[in-house]
């Protein structure tokens, strides 16, 4: 169960990542970067404020996305093999054509629901006082800077 977990959130993080992160970059201009290397206690409180919003959102639509995969009858795991190949041209998996469209069905019901997902995080991020922007910016620092995470988990500890 766990591994399958890992696997949805592995999905999940994709789909709602990967429109944010295109954007994110593109905003990442130099003199944007020197804004960001200091991040305030207001500031980063907003920000984990935001992000356990943002892990709310993911986690019901990873519930979503698993009842999706299972209300067209097809396991987890399956669904996943399948699309590392689809995504993964190095990757071979054996599927039937029956399978492929499942899948392909699948795909293009979790996109349609990507641009409402979208929105509920951007709403949980404006709510905290954030800009979609910034919030990216401080998400990308977060990444490489092991004094913001901990400044993070001392927050999220108490």
């Amino acid at each position: 169960m766990i591994k399958v977990n890992k696997l949805a959130g592995a999905l999940m993080f994709f789909l709602i990542m990967g429109s944010t992160a295109a954007f994110a970059q593109e905003q990442q201009a130099p003199a944007q970067q020197e804004q960001s290397a200091e991040v305030s206690d207001a500031e980063l409180t907003k920000f984990v404020q935001a992000l356990q919003g943002v892990q709310q959102v993911a986690m019901e639509a990873q519930q979503k996305m698993m009842q999706l995969v299972q209300d067209e009858g097809m396991d987890f795991a399956r669904f996943n093999e399948i699309h590392q190949a689809s995504v993964n041209p190095e990757a071979e998996v054996e599927a039937t054509s029956e399978e492929k469209e499942t899948h392909k069905k699948i795909i293009a019901e979790f996109e349609s629901m990507q641009e409402g997902l979208q929105q509920q995080l951007e709403e949980h991020i404006k709510k905290q006082g954030l800009t979609m922007e910034r919030y990216e910016q401080i998400a990308m620092q977060v990444q490489t800077d092991m004094q913001l995470q901990q400044r993070i988990q001392q927050m999220i500890q108490g």
